[in-house]
């Protein structure tokens, strides 16, 4: 679908499947991330092309052969909050009544996101998997990378995924900016798309949490353990949207904060 719109994905030259082999395309090495660290001052620039880039992937229904990105598939991702960051964290496995209890509300809060008709959500989408191309023009300047998980979901993932990085800060300015240029150049609801923007932020948000836990406690990545201070305020700031006042009580009252000592028990021990 990203060659049918004319977007800057790879090209594929050549493949040897057999023995994991591919030929694709040097887009170069000018990511969003490197740059924006580089020259602070362009990051208004290539961000804003980011988000030209999703308003026009979104004018198009996603392809048929997209798995949804639904209930089911919310609910499986946030559950990695209890089954990896949660009982590392308070050193003691938890009770079923409040697995119970957390799957009730992630499920009732979930529910209230707004329908919309699925869109290609590339998931991933964010400053170090986007490379800046100067030498093209328009939506082309954004050369993209690791899409391979996409689904069919609602507008705002994405957005959420470019805006609330797990991997560097972004400022509110920008972010506001970001979110007002999508809003105004889409034909949403400015309320819906904002409780949409927050009720998927939580749930990206609870689920990299627990995902950067197991890296860390199973596959030893312990790296990733200093990047949930970041993603927890991004999941704060989620939650205070009206819609998350459920889930925001929950996570108050049984979810500690990342500090030194919780992120210490994150450490995979040999």
């Amino acid at each position: 679908m990203l060659k049918e719109l004319n977007l800057a994905s790879l090209i594929i030259y050549d493949e040897d499947i057999k023995n994991g082999f591919l030929l694709i395309e040097d887009l170069g090495d000018d990511l969003f991330a490197l740059l924006c660290k580089k020259a602070p001052e362009i990051d208004h620039e290539i961000y804003g092309s980011a988000v030209d880039l999703l308003l026009h992937i979104h004018k198009n229904p996603a392809p048929k052969s997209l798995q949804k990105y639904d209930m089911n598939i919310y609910l499986k991702e946030s559950k990695l909050l209890t089954e990896w960051y949660l009982p590392a964290a308070v050193s003691a496995p938890l009770s079923k009544s409040l697995i119970d209890e957390f799957h009730t509300i992630l499920h009732e809060t979930f529910s209230k996101i707004p329908s919309y008709n699925p869109v290609l959500v590339m998931r991933d989408y964010h400053a170090e998997n986007l490379i800046w191309l100067p030498k093209r023009s328009g939506i082309n300047r954004v050369g993209l990378l690791d899409y391979q998980d996409a689904l069919a979901g609602h507008p705002a993932y994405d957005l959420v995924s470019l805006l609330e990085d797990a991997r560097r800060d972004t400022s509110s300015d920008l972010r506001k900016n970001m979110i007002n240029k999508y809003i105004s150049n889409s034909d949403l609801n400015n309320e819906e798309f904002l409780m949409a923007y927050n009720l998927l932020g939580a749930q990206r948000n609870i689920k990299i949490i627990g995902i950067f836990s197991r890296l860390s406690l199973r596959d030893k990545k312990s790296n990733y353990i200093d990047l949930i201070p970041r993603v927890w305020n991004h999941l704060i700031n989620n939650l205070n949207h009206e819609a998350c006042s459920d889930l925001k009580q929950w996570v108050n009252k049984n979810v500690p904060y990342p500090n030194h000592i919780v992120l210490q028990k994150l450490v995979h021990v040999i």
